[in-house]
């Protein structure tokens, strides 16, 4: 009874926080309405004298955008915050790439090849593998992955809605981690970067947007056995015996790699070993024209890492055109154009999106607000004490918090980056430590937010098994997973900044202001 009530109060609670997130503005509106915002806070911070002090001294005043410059300056810039917003570019072009891998049928046949060739007692941890790597295209992970799972636990005899879960928590709670560089390291190391450059230019500059490579990589291993674990130990158990029945006519297409999707995954390997020697003698030889002529203690400066964009974009196109043309889902080149073109029709509300963050973070740099604020704020933090591994667990929390109501990695990041990355730089906290915290936080919330788009999703592939799955049966079932992830990962970062291991090639832990 009591247990009863208690489901009954948190289901409850959740319906509320879907109520109050659902009456949020679109994101679109919140950066229009933040831009709005802006304007009107650098006309009272001009009026209020709003001043601060740098590190060099130098005083930094408000400009006010409702002056006759600053009206001019908005119109004038329009056009080009939009085009110039930061991830706009690297994001499209990445995407045209990862468009042909997925349509193509590549990236679903090489998900449902890992998990169906692997020994029954490896099949949770290589749910839990296949949906982290998933994130290299997030879609493919939620629509392929989440229902095999689910498919292949209840072939086995388990409970389908712990397979689902093992496969849902590794496509979503371990988004940031892979073994690859995504279309994520980018999209968010662009804004770390022009965020770290508002403090101190020359080290932006040496920043590159595969700051947290080796975090991540070292992640992959560390969240696949706690994925396990916790579908093993705890959610399963927790689940029961699996009473209902199991009759799904696609179950067999979705546990089976036809040969011609074999043939076409074996050639589009060879197709990424022949692309990945290709890439190698561009960079590799001191002749190459992605190296520069540099030499191996300057290798990180190299223009290689200024060019990652079309290269993952090509990693993506080649073995993409190849599956699509051995198993015939791509005939001619109007199916390669129409594939491209169909991806880029997804990405509508992102070029929406990136219009309207494009004028927030334009008009937030040139108001000056924002580096009045970071002093201060920074000041603030460090008159209340919260410093070292407070300071990390709090700027966690109210990430985590924010996940809640605002599912996109992207959108948040654009309006945080601008305000904490500063902050932890004034306090000695490297921008790559802030990029890695907000990875890890707005990871591991997004398996218990309702508002996540793909929740009402996983819900509707649970219901196939038992139709009184709800929103409170899924996230009760995925806070185990929330809990353990934060725990593990933190602890992991904590030895990573305790030791001094870099984050990614060439990114420091602490900033020396």
């Amino acid at each position: 009874m009591d247990t009863a009530k208690k489901r009954g109060f948190f289901t409850k609670g959740l319906d509320g926080i879907e109520r109050v997130g659902n009456k949020l503005p679109h994101p679109v509106t919140l950066f229009f309405l933040f831009a709005a915002m802006v304007v009107l806070a650098s006309a009272l911070g001009s009026a209020l004298g709003w001043t601060v002090e740098n590190a060099e001294g130098e005083e930094i005043t408000v400009f006010n955008l409702l002056s006759s410059e600053g009206i001019l300056y908005m119109f004038e810039s329009a056009v080009g915050n939009f085009t110039g917003f930061a991830p706009l570019g690297t994001v499209l072009v990445t995407m045209l790439g990862i468009g042909i891998a997925e349509r193509s049928g590549l990236i679903s046949a090489a998900l449902k090849a890992l998990v169906t060739s692997v020994p029954k007692q490896l099949l949770t941890a290589a749910l839990v593998f296949g949906g982290i790597m998933s994130s290299m295209a997030a879609d493919a992970g939620y629509v392929v992955l989440t229902p095999l799972g689910a498919v292949l636990f209840a072939g086995l005899g388990r409970h389908p809605l712990a397979g689902l879960a093992a496969a849902f928590a590794g496509v979503s709670a371990g988004f940031s981690a892979n073994l690859l560089v995504t279309s994520l390291d980018p999209l968010l190391g662009d804004l770390t970067i022009a965020a770290a450059a508002t403090v101190d230019p020359a080290y932006a500059e040496g920043m590159n947007i595969l700051m947290n490579y080796y975090f991540m990589i070292a992640s992959v291993v560390l969240l696949t056995l706690a994925g396990t674990f916790v579908t093993e130990k705890i959610v399963e158990p927790r689940l029961g015996t699996f009473k209902g029945s199991f009759d799904d006519a696609e179950a067999e297409d979705m546990k089976t790699v036809r040969p011609e999707e074999k043939k076409g995954l074996w050639m589009a390997l060879l197709s990424i070993i022949v692309t990945s020697v290709l890439i190698a003698l561009l960079v590799v030889p001191s002749w190459g024209p992605l190296r520069a002529g540099l030499p191996n203690d300057e290798i990180l400066n190299a223009p290689f890492f200024q060019t990652l964009v079309p290269i993952l974009f090509i990693f993506f196109l080649i073995p993409g055109l190849v599956y699509g043309l051995v198993t015939k889902s791509i005939k001619n080149d109007k199916d390669i154009a129409n594939q491209m073109g169909d991806t880029m029709a997804t990405m509508g509300m992102y070029i929406v999106l990136a219009f309207a963050a494009g004028q927030f973070v334009a008009y937030f740099n040139t108001s000056n607000i924002g580096q009045i604020f970071a002093y201060n704020a920074a000041g603030w933090l460090s008159s209340a004490g919260l410093e070292g591994m407070l300071l990390v667990l709090a700027f966690m929390f109210v990430v985590g918090v924010i996940n809640l109501f605002i599912g996109s990695s992207s959108a948040k990041w654009a309006f945080m980056a601008p305000v904490f990355v500063p902050i932890m730089m004034d306090l000695g906290y490297a921008p790559e430590l802030t990029q890695v915290l907000y990875r890890i936080a707005d990871s591991t919330t997004n398996i218990i937010s309702p508002l996540m788009p793909y929740f009402a999703i996983v819900i509707a592939f649970a219901q196939k098994y038992d139709k009184k799955v709800g929103i409170g049966t899924l996230i009760a079932t995925m806070i185990p997973y929330t809990i353990v992830f934060s725990i593990v990962w933190t602890l992991m970062l904590l030895v990573f900044m305790y030791t001094g291991i870099d984050l990614g090639p060439g990114a420091n832990i602490f900033y020396d202001n």
